[in-house]
């Protein structure tokens, strides 16, 4: 046998090794149901939004799950939402009229916290830094970032002043609602990242180039996520219509933040960022979450990548397209969820 054929066997025989060590298992489906956003509050607790106006809901660690269809929303995609318990949610849907709902009662009625008929809108994202306080964001209004603040668990929002940003978005440049992850909140401070014709990293109101694929509309950074010591970022993305390229999808981060005392939220004071060295998933992905300090998993339409190693080596687990993933609370696992509303969960140990 050739050495190049030994060399292929090998590479076969380590990833079906790893396909079996992180086996992974389906909760739930629904067909014709895209979910782009899971909020995990507690260990029983997992939500999920997505199209069609669909809402997921387990109270059991996904052992069953209830689905419901949010009454005159049945034409909407909720691709952001966040979960505070298994009554107390909020969902946000993309494309115009911008609509934010929330429930108190598990989902059985939902009443309107935020509307806005510019047809220019189009919602990506939200992220709470804690209970109270959080951020939505959207693509651009007149080549400004469009961000909205809540500080009362999103009962109201304000619209944060075009003064603030010290950075204006380029022509083509937006943020991507592939996952309801390409916004985080490191303390006080907050990072988002952009994609298109330009990919940046912003934080606290200013931007930074960033070194991945970019240059037409379907490419560029689409996911950003934190280390649970929060010192360090990894952001992904690609190309979503050439899912099989992996060539500048990955780029990590160092985190230097200022000391907690100088913080105030919406700051415009920038935190320091020193770049890493990190080798690259397999294809083209849409979010990437820490499961602890060293194990990272990313997932996208190219399958399903994990590290453990802190990002430096990635080994495929599955070829299954899965747009959106969180970690388990308390557990070393995580939930993923894509297309056919598939909601699935890999045991990493």
């Amino acid at each position: 046998m050739s050495i190049s054929k030994i060399f292929f066997v090998i590479a076969i025989f380590l990833t079906s090794s790893v396909s079996a060590q992180y086996s992974i298992k389906e909760l739930t489906t629904q067909k014709g149901v895209s979910i782009r956003s899971l909020s995990v509050p507690s260990e029983k607790v997992i939500w999920a939004s997505g199209s069609k106006g669909m809402i997921a809901k387990s109270t059991d660690e996904g052992v069953t799950f209830d689905w419901m269809q949010v009454k005159g929303y049945e034409k909407r995609d909720f691709r952001a939402m966040h979960a505070w318990n298994d009554q107390e949610a909020i969902i946000v849907a993309v494309a115009a009229p911008a609509i934010i709902l929330k429930t108190k009662d598990g989902g059985a009625s939902w009443y309107t916290v935020y509307e806005n008929k510019d047809t220019a809108m189009f919602l990506d994202a939200i992220h709470f830094k804690d209970s109270k306080n959080g951020i939505v964001i959207g693509d651009p209004i007149d080549g400004v970032v469009f961000m909205l603040t809540s500080n009362n668990k999103g009962e109201s929002w304000s619209k944060v002043p075009k003064s603030y940003f010290s950075s204006n978005l380029h022509n083509g440049e937006a943020f991507f609602a592939s996952s309801n992850s390409n916004l985080v909140h490191v303390g006080n401070a907050y990072f988002m990242v952009t994609g298109g014709l330009k990919s940046r990293i912003w934080n606290n109101g200013g931007a930074t180039d960033l070194p991945l694929l970019q240059g037409t509309s379907s490419t560029g950074a689409n996911s950003i996520a934190v280390s649970p010591n929060q010192q360090k970022l990894v952001i992904v993305g690609g190309d979503f219509t050439q899912d099989k390229l992996s060539d500048k999808n990955i780029i990590g981060y160092q985190l230097f933040l200022e000391p907690k005392s100088d913080q105030k939220y919406l700051t415009k004071k920038r935190t320091i960022l020193q770049p890493l060295i990190l080798g690259s998933p397999n294809g083209y992905k849409s979010c990437v979450e820490f499961i602890n300090n060293q194990i990272i998993l990313t997932s996208g339409t190219s399958g399903v990548d994990i590290s453990e190693d802190g990002g430096k080596q990635w080994n495929k687990i599955t070829d299954a397209s899965f747009h959106v993933i969180k970690r388990h609370v308390n557990k070393m696992g995580a939930y993923l969820a894509g297309a056919g509303g598939r909601i699935s969960y890999v045991q990493i140990q």
